[in-house]
C-alpha cells in the first residue's frame, strides 16, 4: 500500500463486545498501509468532518442513521458495514423494517456478511440498490472466536477464576424492556394512563403486534431469571452466581438481587469470552453468547422457562439450538449440576457444526479481518481515499455535521438519565496504554503486528498505524 491509502473510520458502540475484534481488524489494515481512526462512535461522528477522506466501516443500516450516513457521503467518505445483530434476528418480514433502510443502504458501497444466513437474507432484501457488493468474509468478532486467539483471554480467564473461584454465569439479554435509558426500550414510558404506546429505538421498524408480543415474552423471562440467581445461590452454596447484564441494560435491579443474596454478584467489566472460559456454566436465553460459547467448548444452557416458539426458535433460535436447553428452573438445576459435576460439558453434534457454519464464516483459514481488508484492496482503498466531492456539497456537509454534533452533546447534557451516562455506560474512557497492551497480545499469539502504533487522535479515538 502506498501513503495515499484511504483513512478507515471504525466506531465503536459498546466497548466489551466490540472493541478487541475492531482493534484486531485495525491492526490488519495498518499492516496494510492504512491509517485508521478508532474509537467511540459518537465521538467519531463528533470529529468525522476534520478526519482524511476515507472509509467509515457501519455497524448497521438502520434508519435511524439516514441522516448521518447523507452527512459523511456529502464529506467525501464511502461507507461500508455489516449488520452487527445479523446472528440472532427476526424473521425477514421483521429484520427488513427493523434493521435495513432503503435511505441508508443506497449509501453503502460493500456490504460484510457474517456468513450464507445473512447474505441470503441481505439479498433478498426487496429494496435493496440493484448490484450491491454483498461479501461473505466473516465477521472480526468471530475471529476473536477461533482457536488459534483463545490465549489473548487466558490471562483474564485466569484472574476471573482468582476472583470469583467456580462460579456459574448468568448472562442477561433484556434491554427491550430493562433499558439502561429509557429511549432505546421497545417502548417508551407512557406519559400518561391510556396513552398510545410510542417505539423506543429497539422498536422502530417493528410492527406493533411483534414489538408488544416480544415486550410480554420479555418481561415474563426476565422475571424469571430475578427468580433464578437466588434459587441457584441456594442450591449451590459453594458457587458464586455471577449476573453479567447486558450493555444496554439498566444494572438496578440486578445490584438489588445481589444484595439480598450474599453469592450472588453483578460485573460487567471486559469482554465476555474470558468469562465464559472462566465459568463452570453460562446460562442465557437466546442469546449472542450461546454462539460464542459454543465456540469456545464451554457449557452453555439457553433457559426457556415461557417457551414461545415464534420468539425463542423463529427470532433467538441460533444460540439457543447451540445450547443445552432447559425449560423449567427444576430441569436447569439438574443441569448446572452436571456442569458442576463435569458431566455436562460443551454442547455438540453434527446439527450444530451445520447450523453455526451457515452462519458464519471465516472460522478456518485466513481470518475474517484479513478478508475484509482483501475486499478493501480489491476496490482501490489501498491506493487512494474516495474522490473529494464538490467544495459546496463539502461545506453544507461540514456545517450539517456542526450542527447534529451540537444537537447531539446538548441531549448528552440532559438532566436524569442521558445520553452522556449512556455513552460512558458503553464506552468507558480508554489509554493509549491499554490500547498497546492489547496490541501487544495480538502480536505475541500471532507473530505480526510489530509496527502497529497508537496514538491519541481526540477525546475517545485513536490513531493506529504502521511505523515507517
Amino acid at each position: 500500500m502506498t501513503a495515499c491509502a484511504a483513512t478507515l473510520i471504525i466506531p465503536v458502540e459498546n466497548q466489551t463486545r466490540e472493541l478487541d475484534a475492531k482493534l484486531l481488524l485495525a491492526c490488519v489494515a495498518a499492516e496494510r498501509g492504512y491509517p485508521v481512526v478508532l474509537g467511540s462512535r459518537a465521538y467519531c461522528h463528533f470529529h468525522i468532518a476534520s478526519m482524511p477522506r476515507g472509509v467509515y466501516m457501519a455497524k448497521s443500516a438502520r434508519g435511524m442513521s439516514a441522516l448521518m450516513f447523507r452527512l459523511i457521503r456529502m464529506l467525501g467518505h464511502d461507507i461500508v458495514c455489516w449488520e452487527e445483530e445479523a446472528l440472532v434476528h427476526p424473521p425477514a418480514e421483521i429484520f427488513y423494517g427493523l434493521r435495513l433502510s432503503p435511505a441508508t443502504i443506497k449509501r453503502v458501497s460493500h456490504v460484510f456478511a457474517w456468513g450464507r444466513d445473512n447474505a441470503e437474507l441481505l439479498r433478498e432484501y426487496p429494496r435493496a440498490p440493484a448490484g450491491l457488493p454483498i461479501h461473505i468474509t466473516g465477521n472480526p468478532r468471530g475471529d476473536m472466536l477461533r482457536e488459534e486467539l483463545r490465549p489473548y483471554f487466558a490471562a483474564e480467564a485466569d484472574a476471573i477464576k482468582r476472583e470469583h473461584g467456580d462460579f456459574i454465569l448468568i448472562n442477561t439479554n433484556f434491554s427491550d424492556v430493562n433499558p439502561f435509558i429509557p429511549a432505546v426500550g421497545l417502548f417508551l414510558p407512557a406519559r400518561r394512563a391510556g396513552a398510545k404506546p410510542k417505539f423506543g429505538q429497539a422498536g422502530k421498524g417493528m410492527s406493533p403486534a411483534f414489538a408488544r408480543g416480544l415486550r410480554d415474552h420479555k418481561q415474563a423471562v426476565l422475571e424469571c431469571f430475578l427468580r433464578l440467581a437466588p434459587a441457584l445461590s441456594e442450591s449451590f452454596p459453594d458457587c458464586e452466581i455471577v449476573i453479567r447484564p447486558h450493555p444496554s441494560e439498566k444494572h438496578d435491579i440486578y445490584h438489588e438481587l445481589a444484595a439480598e443474596h450474599a453469592r450472588v454478584r453483578v460485573d460487567s467489566r471486559g469482554n465476555i469470552l474470558p468469562w465464559l472460559l472462566a465459568a463452570k456454566v453460562m446460562i442465557h436465553n437466546g442469546c449472542t453468547t450461546g454462539m460464542e460459547a459454543y465456540c469456545l467448548r464451554a457449557p452453555a444452557i439457553s433457559y426457556l422457562p415461557n417457551l414461545n416458539e415464534y420468539y425463542d426458535y423463529d427470532f433467538q433460535g441460533m444460540p439457543t439450538r447451540l445450547s443445552h436447553q432447559c425449560f423449567s428452573q427444576q430441569e436447569l438445576l439438574r443441569a448446572v449440576a452436571e456442569a458442576l459435576r463435569g458431566d455436562l460439558g460443551a454442547a455438540d453434534g453434527d446439527a450444530r457444526r451445520v447450523l453455526l457454519d451457515s452462519y458464519l464464516a471465516a472460522r478456518r483459514g485466513p481470518l475474517a479481518s484479513e478478508r475484509i481488508m482483501d475486499i478493501m484492496d480489491a476496490a482501490g482503498y489501498g491506493r487512494c481515499p474516495p474522490p473529494a466531492r464538490a467544495l459546496p456539497v463539502f461545506a453544507l456537509g461540514r456545517c450539517y455535521t456542526a450542527v447534529k454534533a451540537w444537537l447531539t452533546r446538548l441531549n448528552m447534557r440532559r438532566p436524569g438519565p442521558n445520553r452522556r451516562a449512556y455513552h460512558d455506560h458503553r464506552f468507558p474512557e480508554l489509554s493509549v496504554a491499554d490500547l498497546e497492551r492489547r496490541v501487544e497480545k495480538f502480536a505475541a499469539i500471532l507473530g505480526r503486528f510489530g509496527r502497529v502504533r497508537v496514538a491519541p487522535y481526540a477525546r475517545h479515538l485513536f490513531r493506529i498505524s504502521a511505523a515507517g
